[in-house]
């Protein structure tokens, strides 16, 4: 098993990421080009962990440990000498091809280089290293820390040795792997995003106000969250970027953003991060 991991990235996903590894036993090299991200990233992580031991999850003995595992860098360099780098970065195309150019030429020559992409093709990524077999998608669900999910998706050249790795890791950091096939979305999206779309369309329509729909789903359909809600939770421009996604790879119109998604990400309301969205925070 590697005993040493990197995670590019210390946004909400990337010092998620950096936690559940770290809380196993692994060393953690959390790498993000701004101190002051990295800063940010080590305190969540910090208020997530007193979180668990209020809870009663972890003992409050761990937490100094489990901090200490992980290191935040600046540099790429930091990823030498890991066998697995999870790139946690923006839902951007362009953004993750370059990180996957620049981690291929500076990782070891075994580590496997997984993206933790919500829906952009894996094959693409991988298509971008000169080892396409070492490279897979490592889809885990916000919050990290709380959801048991990692969605392992192969591309169409992962190796089947990476991806029994992959899921062995990932059953290592007490997560439930579930493999799938590297298609626009791939199950988690694809099935969310259109719901969460109609959502946006009943209320640009009149249908219900905000809370009633997501009352209908939460109350109706036994969902711990509304659609809406969840929208503002995973950020508007996230939303819009992989409905895109859908639309543009499998050209369907039944995966065309609601305009008043759009709008929202146009007038900056994104949901939590910025206050604003279907909600205000």
């Amino acid at each position: 098993m590697a005993e040493r991991v990197a995670v590019i990235g210390a946004g909400q996903m990337g010092n998620g990421i950096a936690h559940v590894f770290a809380q196993s036993g692994f060393d953690v090299a959390m790498v993000d080009v701004s101190p002051s991200a990295l800063e940010r990233g080590k305190a969540t992580i910090a208020s997530n962990l007193d979180r668990q031991i209020k809870k009663g999850t972890l003992q409050a003995a761990e937490k100094e440990a489990i901090l200490g595992r992980v290191a935040t860098e600046q540099s790429l360099e930091a990823i030498r000498g890991a066998a697995l780098v999870v790139e946690a970065a923006t839902e951007n195309r362009d953004l993750k091809f370059r990180i996957f150019t620049d981690i291929d030429a500076m990782a070891d020559a075994g580590a496997i280089l997984a993206t933790n992409t919500s829906s952009i093709s894996i094959t693409e990524i991988a298509a971008r290293t000169k080892r396409p077999e070492n490279v897979i998608g490592m889809h885990f669900m916000n919050p990290v820390p709380v959801m048991q999910l990692v969605e392992v998706i192969r591309g169409l050249a992962t190796s089947n040795e990476t991806t029994q790795r992959v899921l062995a890791l990932s059953k290592a950091v007490g997560k439930t792997p579930v493999e799938v096939q590297d298609y626009p979305g791939f199950v988690a999206n694809r099935i969310l995003m259109p719901m969460i779309n109609e959502a946006i369309y009943c209320f640009m329509e009149g249908v219900g106000s905000a809370e009633s729909i997501d009352t209908v789903m939460k109350l109706g359909m036994n969902h711990p969250m509304g659609p809406l809600a969840l929208a503002d939770l995973i950020g508007l421009d996230t939303c819009l970027a992989i409905l895109e996604v859908l639309h543009d790879g499998l050209g369907d119109p039944k995966y065309r953003p609601c305009p008043l998604l759009r709008k929202y990400v146009a007038a900056g309301w994104l949901g939590r991060k910025s206050k604003r969205g279907f909600f205000a925070y």
